[in-house]
């Protein structure tokens, strides 16, 4: 599997259990970049069974061309700095979308189209927020 394999950011590689380089070979149409392993070196491997079961003994890896950022964003999602942060977003972020679809029927909807459900979906965060606004405007008095 590919998370028994270990990606070089340096040599953009990955390693293979047997400690062999597999190289970057090519980049799909939809963002993935392939790293491939030498046959010759892997049929003699004795991790072969346990890597690949492929007749001309290649192991292929796939990896997406975002995937450093993602593997950054998992990584700082740790940090005690942004766990502070990450704890408000239940209170904030995601409470505006369950206010939307509870008390402004986002939940379904009766229109049909693309541009018909943009315009309800304008009107309502719109409306939402003016009520912000008067709440804000409110308390400020």
């Amino acid at each position: 599997r590919k998370h028994e394999y270990v990606y070089d950011e340096h040599y953009d590689c990955y390693i293979c259990p047997n400690d062999q380089m597999l190289r970057y070979t090519t980049t799909t149409k939809e963002g993935y970049r392939q790293y491939k392993s030498n046959p010759a070196v892997c049929a003699d491997c004795p991790f072969l069974a346990r890597c690949t079961e492929s007749k001309n003994h290649t192991k292929m890896i796939q990896r997406h061309i975002w995937a450093d950022y993602l593997e950054e964003a998992e990584h700082l999602r740790h940090h005690h700095e942004i766990k502070s942060i990450y704890a408000k977003r239940k209170e904030t972020v995601e409470r505006v979308f369950a206010d939307a679809k509870e008390k402004h029927g986002m939940r379904w909807t009766t229109l049909r189209g693309l541009k018909k459900l943009s315009m309800q979906a304008m009107l309502t965060f719109a409306a939402m927020n003016l009520k912000k606004l008067a709440t804000w405007t409110w308390q400020g008095a």
